[in-house]
């Protein structure tokens, strides 16, 4: 039971180490608050979204999402729902750190 425990938590601490970053512009355009508010609290609802960010001086939706749950063409699609066009400005790959294997066990109690 305990080695299930352990390498229950070693894989969540571990994980794959990666979420992609993908900035989106919208068509139509975001133009006021309620607009950044109704993309926020749509796309939340999507698998695999970590952060939304929306800025309407840049016209840019900045979505974090980990690409094992979710990806690009699923977010668009969803963007698509709520009423919006998407294209991608960019879209880039962001290492998170690990914790070394060491430190792990150190802070796990068996």
């Amino acid at each position: 039971m305990r080695n299930i425990l352990f390498i229950s938590l070693l894989t969540l601490l571990l994980g794959s180490g990666s979420l992609r970053i993908v900035v989106l512009t919208t068509t139509p355009q975001m133009h006021c608050e309620k607009c950044e508010i109704k993309i926020k609290n749509n796309m939340r609802f999507e698998a695999g979204i970590k952060k939304i960010e929306t800025s309407i001086e840049r016209q840019e939706v900045t979505i974090t999402y980990n690409p094992q749950k979710t990806d690009l063409k699923k977010i668009q699609t969803a963007m698509k729902k709520i009423g919006y066009d998407s294209k991608v400005v960019s879209d880039i790959e962001k290492i998170t750190p690990r914790l070394p294997a060491d430190k792990i066990r150190n802070q796990v109690v068996i």
